[in-house]
């Protein structure tokens, strides 16, 4: 029987490296991830944690990820479509962002942002789909609808009494 020529770990740390690189650019073109998103997706395929947090800082050395630029981008996609900000903070938290990295965006979109007028709009529209529902149901269901988007309770109750 014949012996496979064994590789040295000094041969395999660099293709290991080049495939968690590999795997982390992979990721990033689909969309922006923060760095704890790419660190939990390393981990998931199997990369071992100092490998995972090496290839983080190499990306972060080289401005391919910048929590900071991720959380202002989402912060934008998701008022487009729109959701509420309590929401919004809440996704972010779950992506791993720092704290002060989120409420300082938070703070600069709520700049531009009219949370009243959305969840009006928005209000309007749900309660144009609810004809021929009894209009406490169909208060309800709108009211549920809105909550769900991440808006405040207090917008919300606001706005469905004027309507």
């Amino acid at each position: 029987m014949k012996k496979l020529p064994v590789k040295s770990l000094a041969q395999n740390k660099p293709q290991n490296t080049e495939e968690a690189r590999a795997y982390a650019f992979l990721l990033l073109k689909f969309r922006l991830r923060s760095a704890n998103e790419l660190l939990q997706r390393l981990r998931q395929k199997g990369f071992s944690e100092q490998l995972s947090r090496s290839t983080i800082e190499f990306l972060k050395e080289k401005n391919f990820i910048d929590d900071r630029v991720f959380a202002k981008a989402w912060v934008g996609s998701r008022l487009n479509r729109p959701f509420g900000l309590r929401r919004i903070k809440m996704e972010l938290s779950v992506k791993g962002l720092d704290k002060e990295i989120i409420e300082s965006t938070l703070n600069q979109a709520k700049c531009g942002y009219d949370e009243t007028r959305v969840v009006s709009d928005l209000a309007r529209q749900r309660f144009s789909k609810q004809k021929g529902i009894e209009p406490r149901l169909a208060k309800s269901r709108v009211y549920a609808y809105l909550l769900r988007r991440g808006f405040s309770p207090d917008i919300v109750n606001d706005v469905i009494k004027q309507l």
